[in-house]
């Protein structure tokens, strides 16, 4: 049964299902059943060292670095490894008593300290854990000043973990994190401890290197220097920087980050603690993409001259630009947005396209058939990220949501750890790192759950919280409007008269920019083209100028003659189109606003300046606008949003998840049509390189290719 409140940990204890009294260090205490002596030692204010002990792992009681003396036991206790339900009552009925501090306590504590720095080196002035290292802390705090032994420390051969994970594995105390975060919660059994003794090592068993998508979660796990960043070895220390808190827009999960910054350059990127959406881990694609911050980098405006790009100053670019809204009807005019644009840029650009009587906009430039006007909840997250821990039956629909949401992915593996739920797969064949069953490849199996045809039906009918999740793959296609509405009859045929949020419809989206679009209604107008019709137009010469806001994910190569201004961070597809580019600011140069998946607005915090000549997006759309004749009526951060809060009020309810409780089903079966039988695709083909940023990055690129030659290996045996 899982240990404490918000604990990942197992072990087996007596339950009562009472409330169990303790006397911690002299205080009265009162704990949950199931409560392990650690955390009870923690509720009551006592500070415990460990280094084995995670509470989203299992319990390994490896470390010993934990013991607590228990009133009646002949020796220190493991408290992490012992409930407070197995604590046998004293004969009188009274509290047990627990103590941290005793002479007992102190010396055990010291000899466990003393063991495990037999064999660890001397390497703290040259380790890159050095300022962050659990084992240094500890050895202050619970530690002696000096040692007795004199022997010769072993040496262990640094191990292939991937290009990711640094290792050196002579200063390895054999906590094990590592091994049970790869097995748990990445779902890579493919790291563990082999050996006994002084010839004890974790490995990977055939000395290969991991690849999975969270891997490099088990640097922040090792409380020693064994793990670290090999691409941001030796570069900073962590009292150098700059620590700055953020948001991610890798993907729409809307990660809690941490920017940590020196000078002008972002170093690294780690996690943040958010239960509701991350809990504590990040992608591998969130943590290593720092270096695609800093290269191909647009620094200041260009301009097309004689077929070649230009540089030219922000009068010329911004005249140029103007020039072609001014010259041209508005039904021959068009915006995209891309998929890293924040709201504020957004809003600012929907309210100069309107001034303009310009129809021609969309934020879905990948082609979703997902209509704002039919509820929020018909294109969100409804039952939430932490809620699918409460699902007992999971239907995946044309979705991978290990490389279209990695992190979302491990709360689908935490609940199959947790037994009692059945998943089941309609799409393209893929390894989500959990037993699913797989259902069908399209449409046509949909088509059968809903008639009841297939024995997974009966498994949702069955659930007492059944969760139905839709993936672009399956609302991208020309029968998306069809597709969704089947989904959105499937979830509420078997959540009737079951408490489950929104009809268990969730739509994972794979843009971080795209909730907060379709909220601002950043769609196009009555007769207005989409993506698609916006791309065939300008490429039959039917559309004059495209305005791109970070919109790289197009057929550039189709938009034929039309004059296209580029609004963006990096030197991406967008850009080499471009006969304007306006150079804007990456996600961590600016503030902004992203609105996850699940409809939870959250806000970017700018940790550095904008490169060169490049400018927060918003503040370029204001004065292209003042360009146009069409002065936008804010010139402040503070005044834009308070328009865009007047407009989309959701947007103003940061970290709240806001649904609009509307029937969605019926307003989606309104819109469905035919069919097609052809089986979804795949929404993401390579998990490294979904965006500019990404594809900017050295070390994504060498991820992709190592992944690319590690599926041509397995498709050859």
């Amino acid at each position: 049964m899982t240990i404490g409140p918000g604990s990942g940990c197992k072990a087996k204890a007596r339950h009562t299902g009472m409330p169990k009294q303790l006397i911690i260090d002299g205080k009265p205490i009162e704990v949950e059943d199931g409560t392990t002596l650690l955390q009870a030692c923690e509720l009551a204010g006592a500070e415990v060292p460990r280094f084995c002990y995670h509470e989203r792992l299992s319990i390994a009681g490896n470390c010993r670095m934990c013991l607590v003396e228990v009133q009646g036991s002949p020796k220190p206790v493991a408290s992490c490894a012992m409930g407070v339900n197995d604590l046998p009552p004293n004969k009188d009925g009274s509290p047990k008593v627990i103590s941290t501090t005793t002479p007992l306590v102190k010396k055990a504590r010291e000899g466990v300290m003393e063991f495990l720095l037999i064999n660890h080196p001397l390497d703290c002035p040259i380790c890159d854990q050095g300022g962050e290292c659990d084992l240094q802390d500890q050895a202050m705090a619970f530690g002696i000043g000096g040692s007795r032994y004199t022997e010769n420390k072993r040496a262990v051969e640094e191990k292939n973990i991937g290009p990711l994970i640094k290792t050196m594995m002579t200063r390895c105390i054999h906590c094990t994190r590592c091994v049970r975060y790869m097995t748990e919660v990445a779902g890579v059994e493919e790291l563990g401890l082999i050996g006994r003794g002084e010839d004890a090592e974790i490995t990977t068993y055939l000395e290969q290197g991991i690849l999975s998508e969270m891997s490099a979660n088990v640097v922040d796990l090792c409380p020693v220097g064994a793990l670290t960043h090999r691409p941001w070895a030796f570069n900073a220390r962590p009292w150098e920087m700059r620590k700055t808190e953020s948001i991610d827009v890798m993907d729409a999960v809307g990660s809690a980050i941490r920017v940590d910054t020196r000078g002008r350059e972002v170093m690294r990127v780690l996690p943040r603690n958010n239960d509701a959406v991350n809990e504590e881990w990040i992608s591998d694609k969130t943590r290593h993409i720092a270096d695609g911050l800093r290269t191909q980098r647009l620094d200041q405006p260009y301009v097309r001259r004689n077929g070649r790009l230009q540089p030219a100053t922000w009068d010329e670019a911004l005249s140029v630009a103007a020039a072609n809204f001014k010259d041209h009807d508005p039904s021959r005019i068009g915006a995209i947005a891309g998929d890293l644009a924040g709201a504020e840029e957004m809003f600012a650009l929907k309210d100069l396209m309107g001034r303009l009587g310009v129809k021609n906009i969309d934020c879905r430039q990948d082609g979703a058939k997902l209509d704002p006007s039919l509820g929020r909840a018909s294109y969100l997250f409804n039952t939430t990220i932490e809620g699918i821990e409460a699902a007992d039956a999971i239907l995946l629909i044309g979705t991978n949501p290990r490389v279209e949401a990695a992190v979302l992915n491990t709360r689908i593996r935490k609940r199959w750890r947790q037994g009692g739920v059945r998943i089941g797969l309609v799409g393209a064949p893929a390894d989500l790192g959990y037993p699913h069953d797989y259902l069908g490849a399209g449409p046509q199996t949909l088509t059968e759950l809903a008639q009841g045809r297939l024995d997974f039906a009966e498994v949702l009918n069955q659930a007492a919280h059944p969760i139905v999740i839709v993936g672009m793959s399956a609302l991208t296609r020309d029968d998306g409007a069809a597709v969704l509405a089947l989904a959105s009859h499937i979830a509420t045929a078997v959540t009737e008269d079951k408490v489950v949020a929104g009809s268990g419809l969730n739509i994972l989206h794979t843009a971080a920019a795209r909730v907060a679009g379709l909220d601002l209604g950043f769609v196009p107008g009555e007769g207005g083209l989409d993506t698609r019709g916006m791309v065939e137009a300008a490429g039959a010469g039917k559309l004059d100028t495209l305005y791109l806001l970070g919109a790289d994910e197009i057929d550039t190569a189709a938009l034929g003659d039309a004059f296209v201004i580029y609004q963006g961070s990096h030197g991406d597809r967008g850009a080499h189109r471009a006969d304007v580019i306006l150079p804007g600011a990456a996600y961590t140069e600016k503030s902004a606003t992203y609105v996850n998946t699940e409809g939870r607005a959250q806000m970017t915090e700018q940790a550095v300046f904008p490169m060169g000549e490049a400018k927060e997006d918003w503040k370029i759309i204001r004065a292209l606008s003042g360009e146009v004749g069409q002065t936008l009526p804010y010139d402040t951060l503070s005044a834009l949003r308070s328009a865009m809060y007047n407009s989309a009020p959701s947007l103003q309810r940061l970290d709240i998840v806001v649904g609009d409780g509307g029937d969605v089903a019926a307003a989606l079966a309104a819109q469905a049509g035919e069919l097609d039988g052809a089986p979804f695709g795949v929404a993401v083909s390579d998990f490294y390189l979904t965006n500019p940023i990404a594809r900017a990055s050295a070390v994504m690129a060498e991820m992709s290719a190592l992944k690319a030659q590690s599926v041509k290996a397995a498709a050859a045996e």
